[in-house]
C-alpha cells in the first residue's frame, strides 16, 4: 500500500528547483532559435530526465547503500568495455552502441554520480579525524578517484577526466586531509608537469594549449569573442545576431552557447545567467557546510564543484581564457547525457535531504514517504 505524507514538503529543497527551472526554460528558448529540431530533442531529454530523477528520488538510497560499491564497479566495467567495444568519433573512443535502437551511451558521464556516491559511502563509513585523513586512508580513497580518471583519459577524454579528478580531490580537500599530504602533492605537480605535457598529452591536446597560449586565439574563439562583444548591454534581435544566424559561431547550441546568449541578450543577460549559477553554487555549499551528515555534505559539495568547474571552464574558453576542451555549460548546453547526469545528482541530493530523519518504510512495513 502506498501513501504520501505531506510532511515531506517540509524537508524538500525547493530553492534549488526554483533556480534550475529558468536555466532549463532559457536553454530551450536559445537552442530553438538556432536549431528547432535540437530543441525538440532537448525537450525529450528533459522529460526523460524528470522521470528518471523522480524514480531516483523515491528510492530508499540510505537503506540501499550496500549497492553503491556495486554501481561503482559496474561503471568501471563499462569504461573498460569502451576500450574493447567502443564506438569512435573524431578520433576518440568514448561511446558504446546500444543494439537495435541506433543509440549510444557515454559511460564516462555515468561515472560521475557513481564516484560521488562511492566517496560518500567510504567517507561515511570512515570519517576523518580532527587533523584530516592520513596517508593510508588518503591513498585508499585516491584509488577510487584515479581508476576512472585513468580509464577516461585513455579514451581520450581529458576534459571529463580532469573534471572527475577535480571533484574527487575537491571533496577530499573539503572533508579534510593532513596538510603535509597536500604540500607533497603540489610539489610533485610542479616538478612533473613538464614531463606530463611532453609525454602524456596527445598532439591535439598540445595544439589546444599552444592555441590558448598564443597571442592570436583560434578561429572558434575569435568568432565567440566577436559574438560576445557585439551583444552590447542588452543584446541584438534574432535577425541581427549574425554570428549565430550566419553560422560563424561554432557549436552555438553546446560548447559556445554562452557566446550566443550574450550576443542575443547582452551583458545584462550574461549577468543574469551567471547570477543564477552563483546563487545555486552558494546554496549547495551552504547545505554542505551546515550539515553533519556525510552523505549530504559530499553530494551537495560535489554538485556545487561540478557546476562551478563546468561553468567556469565553459565561459572562460568562450572568451579565450581557457583552452577549448568541449565542456558544456551545466544544465544549459544541448545534450542528454550531461543534463540527465545533473538531474540524477539533484534527485539523489533531494532524497538524502528529504528522508534524512526517517526511513522510507514505517514499522508496519507499509511504504511511506516520510
Amino acid at each position: 500500500m502506498w501513501r504520501f505524507d505531506k510532511r515531506i514538503l517540509a524537508q524538500f529543497d525547493f530553492f534549488s528547483i526554483i533556480l534550475i527551472i529558468p536555466l532549463v526554460l532559457a536553454s530551450h528558448f536559445f537552442i530553438d532559435e538556432v536549431v528547432p529540431s535540437l530543441a525538440q530533442k532537448q525537450s525529450t531529454y528533459v522529460a526523460v530526465s524528470v522521470l528518471v530523477s523522480t524514480f531516483v528520488f523515491f528510492l530508499p538510497i540510505r537503506r540501499m547503500s550496500w549497492l553503491i560499491p556495486l554501481v561503482y564497479w559496474m561503471n568501471i566495467l563499462l569504461l573498460i568495455a569502451v576500450e574493447f567495444f567502443g564506438h569512435s568519433r573524431l578520433g576518440a573512443q568514448r561511446w558504446i552502441e546500444i543494439p537495435y535502437i541506433n543509440a549510444t551511451i557515454q559511460p564516462s558521464e555515468f561515472v560521475k554520480p557513481a564516484l560521488i556516491l562511492m566517496l560518500a559511502y567510504i567517507i561515511n563509513k570512515n570519517p576523518p579525524d580532527i587533523n584530516g585523513y592520513r596517508i593510508k586512508d588518503f591513498l585508499k580513497i585516491s584509488f577510487y578517484i584515479l581508476l576512472p580518471f585513468i580509464l577516461i583519459a585513455k579514451e581520450p577524454d581529458l576534459g571529463t577526466a580532469l573534471v572527475l579528478l577535480l571533484i574527487g580531490y575537491g571533496v577530499l580537500f573539503f572533508i579534510g586531509v593532513y596538510w603535509k599530504i597536500w604540500a607533497t602533492i603540489f610539489t610533485m605537480i610542479l616538478l612533473f608537469s613538464p614531463l606530463a605535457y611532453e609525454y602524456a598529452l596527445k598532439d591535439y591536446q598540445k595544439v589546444r594549449i599552444k592555441d590558448f597560449l598564443s597571442e592570436k586565439p583560434s578561429y572558434h574563439v575569435q568568432q565567440s569573442i566577436i559574438a560576445i562583444g557585439s551583444g552590447g548591454w542588452t543584446g541584438k534581435s534574432k535577425e541581427d545576431a549574425t554570428q549565430t544566424q550566419m553560422r560563424f559561431l561554432p557549436i552555438a547550441t553546446s560548447d559556445f552557447i554562452f557566446a550566443f546568449v550574450v550576443e542575443r541578450s547582452g551583458f545584462l543577460g550574461a549577468l543574469a545567467l551567471i547570477t543564477i549559477y552563483i546563487m545555486l553554487i552558494l546554496h549547495l555549499m551552504s547545505l554542505s557546510i551546515f550539515n553533519t551528515d556525510y552523505y549530504i555534505k559530499i553530494v551537495t559539495i560535489s554538485i556545487s564543484f561540478m557546476i562551478f568547474i563546468y561553468m567556469g571552464v565553459n565561459i572562460s574558453m568562450t572568451i579565450g581564457y581557457a583552452p577549448v576542451v568541449g565542456v558544456p555549460l551545466p544544465i544549459f548546453s544541448y545534450g542528454g547525457s550531461s543534463f540527465l547526469n545533473f538531474m540524477v545528482l539533484f534527485a539523489i541530493m533531494q532524497n538524502l535531504i528529504t528522508f534524512r530523519y526517517k526511513d522510507m518504510y514505517d514499522k508496519s512495513g507499509t511504504k511511506s514517504f516520510l
